[in-house]
């Protein structure tokens, strides 16, 4: 068996599990291929704000781009380009400690951590890793500011119908 089908053997696994059992408000799916198919390795995913955060009432879209070494190495995670947050770089890409695969990424890792890790990290996030300049900022700086910009973005993704 290929890298590659261990990578998909996995994640249909993972898209069992999930199906079966996932937090509240939380959506991940294998995208569509242009034919039509299912590509496991571009999942599409929404990320609920945590009830009682600047971060309630917003989900957030969120693309995992899984390679060929996945378990071995983790998913890109990707919220859209310019989203507002200290570790989310101008292109999206989140930085948490977990998806990093020389620093906390383990293969046991599953993608339901993964989502739960960034629900954890869009509230709580860790000024000692920034990856955007306005998002760090303002965090460090002028934490109203920083709540109400969050509020803002919150209502720019409202639930999908």
């Amino acid at each position: 068996m290929s890298g590659g089908g261990i990578a998909r053997g996995r994640l249909a696994e993972e898209r069992k599990s999930w199906r079966k059992n996932h937090p509240h408000g939380f959506v991940a799916k294998p995208d569509n291929a242009q034919d039509g198919s299912l590509d496991l390795m571009v999942w599409k995913c929404i990320i609920p704000g945590k009830p009682g955060t600047d971060w309630e009432g917003g989900f957030f879209p969120l693309t995992l781009h899984f390679s060929e070494d996945y378990p071995s190495k983790p998913p890109k995670c990707k919220f859209p380009p310019g989203f507002f947050h200290p570790n989310v770089y101008p292109s999206g890409t989140v930085c948490l400690s977990i998806l990093n695969e020389d620093y906390g990424w383990r293969p046991a890792i599953t993608v339901k951590q993964i989502l739960v890790g960034i629900q954890d990290l869009l509230d709580q996030p860790n000024p000692a890793d920034p990856a955007q300049t306005d998002g760090y900022q303002l965090f460090v700086q002028d934490p109203t500011e920083y709540r109400r910009k969050v509020r803002q973005q919150a209502k720019q993704y409202p639930p999908a119908l």
